[in-house]
């Protein structure tokens, strides 16, 4: 099926590897090459070159994605639409990490108690954004912007701060900085406030959390979102707060897909969220300020 093979080559641009992509879609690592195989054939391009472990997509493959995955995420979406649900039916909710640690982990523990359907899954911003379109999350909570056009409804929460972690004392702005990848889109808008601040970043990793605790052990500061350092517990004397942070701080939204508000499960645990997580952002931790 060409809707098959689609969803095989989006998951496969995503996970690199033939047998990552098998896990993705609960298929074997054959199958997934066949699928390709019968895409290349249907439509006459060459999608994928070997790459060692790994595969690369050709330049044909890229443009497809990049075309027709919004449409396809899209019709994924309307199809789930469709499914009904029912009080034991599963609300599947896809959140950022560093929110799930800093400030949703006491607010669902006290929730799925009352309601256990809930399944928690987390991920970056814009693989959250992904989900909620295609309708594999119902709720997604993104840290970060946004991509343009996303077509889903949004609840803004809170814009959360930032702050510089580092094992000795700042007084002014550094001149290096540790950041997440800012190769996310939902971080991509720091590079040119960081250039502006004339702090150059020297190291990008994937977690906030590998950021701060390189900064804690002085190889450099760090660039670390309250939420993170709620959850390592990260003493007020490593933390560091210059007004010119300000433009830095990243909005915090819940989406999606407008059909999805009408549920009154959903509607209700969108509610708590909203009204609990603000608070618990700026309520101070006893043991870090």
């Amino acid at each position: 099926m060409l809707l098959e093979g689609i969803e095989t080559l989006i998951t496969l641009s995503k996970a690199k590897t033939m047998s990552r992509a098998g896990s993705l879609l609960y298929i074997s690592q054959s199958a997934v090459s066949k699928r390709i195989s019968n895409l290349e054939n249907k439509l006459g391009k060459k999608l994928i070159v070997p790459d060692g472990r790994n595969v690369q997509l050709t330049n044909e493959a890229l443009n497809l994605i990049a075309n027709i995955e919004p449409t396809f995420n899209e019709l994924r979406g309307l199809i789930h639409e469709q499914q009904s649900m029912v009080e034991s039916s599963m609300i599947k909710l896809d959140c950022s990490e560093t929110l799930v640690a800093g400030y949703l982990a006491p607010i669902l523990s006290d929730y799925i108690h009352r309601d256990p359907f809930i399944n928690l899954t987390t991920n970056h911003t814009p693989r959250i954004v992904e989900h909620v379109q295609s309708g594999k999350a119902h709720i997604g909570i993104c840290a970060g912007y946004l991509p343009s056009q996303h077509q889903l409804l949004v609840f803004p929460l809170f814009d959360e701060p930032f702050y510089i972690v580092f094992k000795h004392h700042l007084s002014a702005l550094p001149e290096t900085i540790i950041t997440n990848d800012l190769s996310n889109p939902a971080n991509t808008y720091q590079y040119a406030i960081l250039n502006q601040l004339a702090m150059t970043p020297v190291m990008q990793m994937d977690s906030y959390a590998a950021a701060a605790q390189l900064a804690l052990s002085g190889i450099a500061p760090a660039l670390v979102p309250l939420s993170v350092i709620k959850t390592l517990q990260i003493t007020a004397q490593h933390c560091h707060h210059f007004a010119e942070l300000q433009s830095l701080s990243r909005p915090i939204n819940i989406c999606l897909r407008p059909s999805s508000y009408r549920n009154e499960r959903i509607k209700t645990l969108i509610a708590t969220i909203a009204d609990a997580v603000p608070k618990a952002a700026s309520l101070p931790s006893t043991s870090t300020w």
